[in-house]
C-alpha cells in the first residue's frame, strides 16, 4: 500500500503554523501531494483560532513566530487540546528541544528537513492519536507487552524484568513513538526529587535493552535522543 493511500493518513487535516510564506507553501503542496488537508496560519495567535474553527488532526508548529513563542503556544493548546503537535524549527540546541517535549509536543524535527521524514513522523503522530493503547497487548516487532498481566516477552519467551524496569517500559510503551524527555520519565517512575538523576535513568535503559534488544549497543526498540530522551519504535 503507497504511503498517500494509507488509510491512517488518508483525509488528514493539518494546521501548518509558520511565519515564512515559502516554509508553508512547501508544506502545502507536500502534504496536499499525500493526500491531506492543508489550513495555514502566520503566528501563534492566528494558530490558536484556527485549531478552533478546523479542529485539525496534526499541528506542524514552527518555534520562531512573530508574536507568541510557539512553546507557549503548545502550553496554551495542552490546557484544552491532545492534538498531536510536530515541532518543525531551526533551534537545534537540546534546550529547546526538551521545553517544546515538555510542554507537550509530541515530536521535534529542525530545518532544514527531509519531506519523507516528516511524513514518517505524521504517521507515528497520527497512529498514537488515532489509535491510543486501549487493548492489553502492546507489539512492535518480536516484542510484547501484556499491560494487564504486566509480563513482557520477547519471540515468545518471557522476559524478566525489574519493577521499576518495568515501570519504564509501561511509560514508553503507553506513548509509544513519541519522544519522553529525561524529565518526563524520571518524574513518573521515580517521582517527584529525582528530576537531576540521569544516571538512575541510563542504568535502567541499559539493563533494559540487554533484557530485549538483540544488541543493545544499537538497539531496535528503545531509541536514544541525544540529549532528549528516549523514543519506543512502533512498527
Amino acid at each position: 500500500m503507497s504511503k498517500s493511500t494509507h488509510p491512517l493518513t488518508q483525509g488528514v487535516r493539518v494546521l501548518v503554523v509558520d511565519d515564512e510564506r515559502a516554509i508553508r507553501r512547501f508544506l502545502q503542496v507536500s502534504l496536499t501531494a499525500n493526500g491531506h488537508t492543508v489550513f495555514e496560519a502566520s503566528n501563534g495567535q492566528e494558530a490558536l483560532e484556527l485549531v478552533v474553527v478546523h479542529r485539525p488532526d496534526l499541528i506542524i508548529l514552527d518555534l520562531g513566530l512573530p508574536d507568541l513563542d510557539g512553546i507557549e503556544v503548545v502550553r496554551r493548546l495542552r490546557e484544552w487540546a491532545q492534538t498531536p503537535i510536530i515541532i518543525l524549527s531551526v533551534r537545534e540546541h537540546e534546550t529547546d528541544k526538551i521545553a517544546a517535549l515538555d510542554a507537550g509536543a509530541d515530536d521535534y524535527l529542525t530545518k532544514p528537513f527531509n519531506v519523507g521524514e516528516l511524513m514518517a513522523r505524521l504517521r507515528v503522530a497520527l497512529r498514537h492519536a488515532v489509535h491510543p493503547n486501549d487493548t492489553p497487548v502492546f507489539t512492535t516487532g518480536e516484542l510484547a507487552v501484556d499491560l494487564a498481566r504486566r509480563v513482557v516477552s520477547l519471540r515468545g519467551q518471557e522476559v524478566q524484568l525489574t519493577p521499576t524496569e518495568y515501570d519504564l517500559l509501561k511509560l514508553l510503551v503507553t506513548h509509544a513513538g513519541k519522544v519522553l524527555t529525561h524529565h518526563q520519565l524520571l518524574r513518573q517512575v521515580w517521582g517527584i526529587g529525582y528530576d537531576d538523576e540521569t544516571h538512575l535513568l541510563r542504568v535502567n535503559i541499559s539493563n533494559l535493552r540487554r533484557k530485549i534488544e538483540a544488541d543493545p549497543a544499537r538497539p531496535a526498540y528503545i531509541l536514544t535522543e541525544p540529549g532528549v530522551g528516549y523514543r519506543l519504535r512502533i512498527e
